[in-house]
């Protein structure tokens, strides 16, 4: 019986530790997502390099609510929404009813690569790829 409940105490606790390193994992990701501007270095869609169509674009993130602003040439064109998930390696962002370029950015992305200072994601849907960088400013 004291085994048993040794190995129930041992259990819960790893339980406990590998929940409190997914909780440190998502605030480094949102610490690292809110602390400054983004702007896109390089997008790359169905094999076609498009990065000047975002070359006026800056991204602010927020945490609480986990809010996005596109700002384009300084003034917030459109907000939308975002999430990220350290443990999956994936980012989504939404932006409702948005304009070309915005609407190539909506979707959930798979993170290939990244730093404090850059994400690379990808993205496939159907037979559509995409590829984006962001950097910090």
């Amino acid at each position: 019986m004291k085994n048993i409940l040794i190995l129930m105490l041992f259990a819960t606790l790893l339980t406990g530790c590998k929940k409190t390193i997914e909780n440190i994992q998502e605030d480094l990701v949102i610490k690292a997502m809110t602390d400054g501007q983004w702007k896109v270095s390089n997008f790359v869609h169905n094999g076609t390099n498009i990065t000047a169509d975002f070359a006026t674009y800056r991204f602010k993130y927020y945490n609480n609510p986990k809010n996005v602003d596109a700002i384009k040439n300084g003034v917030v064109e459109k907000t939308g929404t975002w999430n990220g998930d350290a443990a999956n390696m994936t980012t989504y962002a939404n932006f409702t009813s948005p304009a070309y370029p915005l609407s190539l950015i909506n979707g959930s992305w798979q993170i290939t690569n990244n730093s404090w200072t850059f994400v690379v994601a990808t993205q496939t849907v159907g037979a559509e790829t995409k590829s984006m960088r962001l950097d910090k400013e």
